[in-house]
């Protein structure tokens, strides 16, 4: 397995739009693994393969306390939305920075597994709002689109300053 690079705000690569993942193979195994080792190390509790700069609609998920319970969702779709709620998020593309986001309440869903198993359920909570974020990096949309132009102009200046620093120190 190998730890992968999660790209960042303002990458131009985070605009780009999945596509379907055509067959689930040894290759896209070995994505998802990857996927979750760099999820786990990097601290997050979802990850979409957008923000690895892998163009496959591939998502992986863990909400468990215990980081043990790992999800890979293989083109993952909402199929119905019901509500809406506001949730703090945050984004391993986005580092360090949080603000609250209006999404749908309840979500009915579809994805299909590794083993080529196809999943519909309904969520809400914490499962919805990771869902619909992942969702979103695939469509080429990040949480702070959600938010003003003002708050997100602030982000990405402070991003940027904080990648030339980084490369100073380099």
């Amino acid at each position: 397995m190998a730890s992968l690079t999660v790209l960042h705000y303002p990458d131009p690569r985070l605009r780009k739009k999945a596509i379907p993942v055509a067959a689930v193979d040894e290759a896209v195994r070995v994505l998802a693994q990857d996927m979750l080792e760099t999820m786990y190390a990097e601290g997050g509790i979802g990850l979409a393969a957008t923000q690895v700069d892998v163009q496959q609609r591939l998502v992986v998920m863990d909400l468990s306390e215990q980081r043990d319970e790992p999800l890979v969702l293989v083109n993952p779709e909402v199929l119905a939305t019901e509500g809406a709620e506001e949730m703090q998020e945050g984004c391993l593309s986005v580092p360090g920075f949080y603000d609250t986001v209006r999404r749908a309440e309840r979500i009915r869903f579809r994805y299909q597994t590794l083993e080529g198993e196809v999943v519909e359920n309904e969520t809400d909570g914490l499962f919805a709002v990771c869902f619909q974020h992942e969702l979103d990096h695939l469509d080429g949309k990040l949480f702070i689109d959600y938010l003003s132009p003002l708050k997100r102009q602030r982000i990405k200046k402070k991003l940027e300053k904080q990648e030339k620093t980084q490369a100073q120190v380099l």
